[in-house]
């Protein structure tokens, strides 16, 4: 791969009005800066992200997730803009292509589009129907020519449907050359990168306007943006998947992580979410069910049931209101109404309703192993840790604070007393069938 990328992600981003930065604001489960690299990985092998707020919080973000990134600390005070970000960066190959952080939606395609040719200067432009506000791009036999701001432009330049869409590809030399002749000789005091397709068209460089979709150059700098981008990349996500042979019930209920996965042949109901690094295999989750980060193969999940991430589910049943949280189950089933945490249960067995692992003291958590077989009746409390062996039976209402031998009935139950005509007596009523009742 001959290109090298930067990603400019210094921005202070204030329009989030967050203090977590602007480029670690998730879309899809992934922080937007990790989608650009993504696809910067894919075309170059020389990938430097520009930092300068909270370099140090983004930087370990990225070091978390990828190796081989270089980083380069823009200095921000004496050189402050987009051309600024660029000054004393050392690319490997002959060309740069230029992305911006907060652009999660450009794909490889458009990339590829980018880098392709020999012009000097590759350029994004962009088709508006409403260019109001964004500057224009002139192109003439075919060349881009200038670009005007708009408050600069005359009545017929404000007729130009073309405008910049912020991504550059460009020739190392050249940056090399005009990046230290920027000035910051306007309004704003900075370092503008669009500059330099002045100083190229100047020189009779070739600067070639590759044209790309809005959709996939929109800039993230607000609440507003994230919720369209999310729309975006959903719509996305979900319309691949499908294609690949998931159900989908009102698919636009339905909230898919980019890093999720799907085998076989699933069904995904209204108000799903698949969170995380899930893996789901020939399984079907129900309406408002929530997968988190965690393994659900040949199983149905739901309606409303929850899965909490590091969890395991082989040929199981989880029905309506039940939690499983990093735990383990393997041809169970559980109807409804029930906690599972830290637990391991074999195939065979059946957990009842309002059955709880009792897995946390305030201090610690510990485990609870279920073996095969095992019927745990209602309201079971099994008090962690603590194990239970194959073909065993628990009956309803039992708290287990200890290891439950293979075939054995535990049950624990303080004797019911029946108190006659109490009803009557608390209520003072008295009534033709209970006359004399005190």
């Amino acid at each position: 791969m001959s290109i090298s990328v930067v990603i400019l992600a210094a921005g202070q981003g204030t329009r989030m009005k967050s203090g977590t930065p602007k480029v670690l604001h998730k879309i899809s489960g992934k922080p937007m800066l990790f989608h650009a690299i993504d696809a910067a990985k894919d075309v170059s092998d020389d990938i430097t992200v520009v930092l300068y707020h909270q370099a140090e919080r983004i930087q370990k973000e990225i070091e978390k997730v990828y190796k081989g990134i270089h980083f380069h600390m823009q200095d921000a005070e004496q050189f402050p803009g987009t051309g600024g970000a660029m000054k004393g960066i050392e690319a490997k190959h002959d060309k740069v292509l230029i992305l911006n952080g907060d652009m999660p939606l450009v794909t490889k395609d458009s990339l590829h589009a980018l880098i392709e040719g020999e012009a000097d200067i590759n350029m994004s432009v962009i088709h508006l129907d409403s260019p109001c506000g964004y500057g224009r791009v002139v192109i003439l036999d075919g060349k881009v020519h200038e670009i005007v701001e708009e408050k600069d432009c005359i009545p017929a330049q404000k007729e130009i449907k073309t405008v910049n869409a912020g991504v550059y590809c460009v020739k190392k030399a050249l940056l090399e050359r005009y990046i230290p002749a920027l000035s910051n000789d306007n309004a704003q005091a900075e370092y503008y990168l669009t500059d330099i397709i002045k100083m190229a068209v100047h020189e009779n460089k070739t600067v070639h306007p590759v044209m790309v979709q809005e959709e996939e150059f929109k800039g993230v700098n607000s609440k507003l943006d994230l919720a369209h981008a999310e729309e975006i990349m959903q719509t996305r996500i979900r319309t691949e998947w499908m294609k690949a042979g998931v159900t989908m019930h009102l698919p636009q209920t339905i909230y898919i992580d980019c890093r999720a996965a799907f085998i076989g042949e699933c069904i995904l109901e209204s108000g799903v979410s698949i969170q995380g690094e899930s893996r789901i295999i020939a399984s079907h989750i129900k309406t408002h069910s929530v997968i988190e980060n965690s393994y659900i193969e040949n199983s149905d999940v739901g309606p409303m049931g929850r899965v909490r991430p590091d969890s395991t589910l082989i040929d199981t049943h989880i029905g309506n209101f039940v939690e499983v949280k990093k735990s383990t189950l393997t041809g169970v089933k559980a109807g409804h109404l029930a906690y599972i945490g830290d637990a391991s249960i074999d195939e065979g067995s059946n957990i009842g309703a309002g059955v709880i692992t009792c897995n946390y003291d305030g201090k610690n958590k510990y485990k609870t192993r279920i073996g095969k077989n095992v019927f745990v009746g209602s309201d079971t409390q099994l008090v962690a840790p603590v194990t239970v062996e194959d073909d065993v039976i628990i009956a309803a209402g039992t708290t287990v604070n200890k290891n439950i031998a293979r075939g054995e009935l535990a049950i624990s139950r303080v004797p019911m007393k029946i108190v006659k005509n109490f009803f009557y007596k608390f209520f003072r009523i008295e009534s033709d069938e209970h006359k004399g009742v005190k």
